[in-house]
C-alpha cells in the first residue's frame, strides 16, 4: 500500500510513512471488508460515512505537517482510523464525530488498540473543541461549502489548517489554510477530491 499508493503519488516524508505503515487499517473497517483495507479507494463505514483511501489520507497528513509537540484537532472521526495515524505523530489529538454510534465506536476501538493519545468528542465539528483549543493543527475529513470561521479563530498563530472544502455534490478542492504569526490567513488549492459533506447539527 505504501510503495504503491502513497510514495508512487510523491509522499516521501519518513514519518508519513512510518505511521502509514505502522497503523493496521484493516482493523477501522468492518471485519467483511477487511480483505479491501489497504486498496487504493474509499470504504464505507456506516451511518452514510466512508473511510478515505490510503493516498488521501497519507496526503492530508503530510500536508498539515504535523510536529512530535502538536496538538491537533480532527473533525470527522469516522472509523478513528485518522486520528490513529495522527497520534503517531502528534502530542495529543482531539477528534469530534457528530455521529453518536461512529463516535463510540471509534473511542472504544483506539483505546482498544492502545492510542492513549487521542480523545474523542460526540458534538459539532462546526464549533469546534473551544475548551481544547487553540491547536497548532487542524484536519477536516468531512466537507464543508467553506472553512468555518470557528476553526479558523481557534488555530493557533503559525497553525495550519488541512480541508476538502466545496458543495455536497460534485468536486470539492483539498486546501491548505496557513495562519501567520500575525494572525494573517492565506490558503492555497491542493487537488479535486470528493468526501462526504460535513453535517451540521
Amino acid at each position: 500500500m505504501v510503495t504503491e499508493q502513497i510514495e508512487a503519488r510523491g509522499i516521501h516524508t519518513p514519518a508519513v510513512l512510518v505511521a502509514m505503515r505502522t497503523v493496521p487499517r484493516h482493523l477501522f473497517v468492518a471485519p467483511a471488508l477487511a480483505w479491501q483495507a489497504y486498496s487504493d479507494h474509499p470504504l464505507p463505514i456506516g451511518a452514510g460515512q466512508t473511510i478515505s483511501q490510503p493516498a488521501v489520507v497519507a496526503l492530508m497528513t503530510d500536508l498539515l505537517d504535523v510536529q512530535r509537540p502538536d496538538h491537533v484537532l480532527e473533525i470527522g472521526t469516522g472509523s478513528g482510523y485518522q486520528a490513529a495515524v495522527l497520534s503517531l505523530l502528534a502530542a495529543k489529538v482531539y477528534t469530534i464525530e457528530i455521529i453518536p454510534s461512529l463516535g463510540q465506536e471509534a473511542a472504544k476501538r483506539l483505546q482498544t488498540l492502545g492510542y492513549a493519545n487521542v480523545e474523542v468528542r460526540i458534538g459539532n465539528g462546526y464549533a469546534g473543541w473551544r475548551e481544547r483549543a487553540p491547536f497548532d493543527k487542524i484536519v477536516l475529513t468531512a466537507a464543508p461549502p467553506e472553512v468555518p470561521q470557528a476553526l479558523i479563530d481557534q488555530l493557533k498563530a503559525g497553525g495550519k489548517l488541512v480541508a476538502p472544502v466545496g458543495p455536497s455534490i460534485g468536486t470539492q478542492e483539498l486546501i491548505v489554510l496557513d495562519k501567520s504569526r500575525s494572525g494573517r490567513i492565506s490558503q492555497r488549492r491542493v487537488i479535486p477530491v470528493a468526501f462526504v459533506p460535513m453535517v451540521k447539527e
